[in-house]
């Protein structure tokens, strides 16, 4: 009966605050009917518990023109700029361009610097911090070869050195010029702290000269996070082996919404739909490096070799073939960024086929029924990537079937 009576209380308060949320602007009208009319039992079953599934979805049609040129139609489902969830490894994705974006300026500079030059990292007293890669073939570690295995495995080591090779002001800073908005990024992955701080980073030349020295970087910028709801999160959480019963507050993580992660993306696949101030910064060749590698899988590569068990085809490709080992094929090309923690998935992609299928679907999902976070017990496996698979499969039969509708 308590229950029944807390149930009904928090329900009317979710309603309350359901209807105090920004309207939504994009036409959601044909991804909602997919959605809804989904035959589907894992979507349906997600569909069910949707506000507690906390489930955001974005759909990018592409019409080309007779001359081929883009044109870009936006379907939503409970799609919301305002409404924090937390993104994980898709913040990857904007790192590893900035920090080509870098290299870049400096060559400007007259620096003679590229994403091949191998590096090391010191510390105070010029303390060596890292000197190796053991995954590089000749055990360097370099731009380049950090963001291969940012995008094929999601490496975390790997990502926290690209941070701080910029620095958190300047991956913000970055960000907000080029005209994207929602989206802040606070920290470094695995329960690093000093995410104030960058140590020295030296890069040398094949012969072993320096290069460029890029002294320790403290980052002065002030993160707020205004205008934004769903913060705190749950019942309780985790902490040093310790049950906290109060909601997990999500303030100082990393912030990204699906509207702002689809604007990067498609910044990457059709730059020259954007300004020149609104593009990244970087030639030709780095485009087709970054979108060489986000669309491969481990299975693929042979350097770095990874375990092709633990690391199989569909590895980080939830929409579509997440939860279908073995079944991906050529025919299809998945450019993405996915990422996976606190009981929540997300996924970044851009689909295409070879039969002119091609369109950008972004997604994210909760699976956290016992409403702890930071406790290990998530619903990824049974859940949450089976919905995306099944979620990315619908919207690619809807866009197979409906080809010449659409994009003629």
């Amino acid at each position: 009966m308590y229950f029944q009576k807390k149930y009904s209380l928090f329900s009317v308060a979710l309603v309350i605050i359901m209807s105090c949320k920004p309207p939504l602007k994009k036409d959601h009208n044909a991804l909602v009917e997919m959605i809804i009319k989904s035959k589907d039992s894992l979507i349906q079953k997600i569909l069910s518990n949707k506000s507690a599934h906390e489930i955001q979805v974005l759909y990018t049609q592409i019409k080309r023109d007779a001359k081929g040129n883009p044109h870009f139609k936006e379907l939503a489902f409970q799609e919301n700029s305002k409404q924090y969830f937390y993104p994980a490894s898709v913040i990857k994705l904007p790192v590893a361009i900035l920090a080509l974006e870098k290299i870049r300026n400096l060559q400007s500079q007259g620096i003679d610097i590229s994403p091949q030059s191998p590096f090391k990292i010191y510390g105070e007293n010029q303390k060596t911090i890292v000197a190796i890669d053991s995954t590089h073939p000749e055990g360097k570690l370099s731009i380049s070869h950090l963001i291969k295995k940012l995008f094929l495995v999601s490496d975390n080591q790997a990502y926290n050195y690209l941070y701080d090779f910029l620095g958190r002001d300047l991956i913000n800073k970055s960000l907000k010029d080029k005209g994207i908005e929602d989206m802040q990024i606070y920290h470094k992955f695995s329960g690093v702290d000093n995410n104030d701080k960058s140590p020295n980073f030296v890069f040398f030349s094949e012969e072993g000269d320096i290069i460029y020295n890029q002294p320790e970087n403290f980052s002065e910028m002030k993160l707020k996070s205004e205008n934004i709801f769903g913060y705190r999160k749950g019942k309780a959480f985790v902490k040093e082996d310790q049950l906290i019963e109060t909601p997990m507050d999500f303030s100082k993580k990393n912030y990204a919404s699906l509207s702002a992660l689809n604007q990067i993306l498609k910044r990457v696949i059709f730059p020259l739909e954007y300004s020149r101030k609104q593009r990244f910064q970087i030639n030709e060749d780095d485009y087709e490096f970054i979108k060489y590698w986000m669309s491969r899988v481990p299975t693929e590569v042979e350097i770095p070799l990874y375990d092709r068990e633990y690391y199989y085809d569909s590895y980080c490709k939830f929409l579509m073939y997440g939860d279908l080992r073995g079944e991906m094929t050529d025919s299809i090309r998945i450019y993405n960024k996915a990422g996976l923690a606190y009981g929540t998935l997300t996924d970044l992609a851009y689909i295409k086929d070879n039969n002119g299928v091609e369109f950008f679907l972004a997604a994210t999902v909760l699976v956290n029924q016992n409403e702890i976070f930071n406790d290990g017990e998530y619903q990824y496996e049974d859940l949450g990537i089976p919905f995306l698979g099944a979620l990315g499969r619908t919207v690619y039969e809807f866009e197979r079937k409906n080809l010449f509708k659409y994009h003629k």
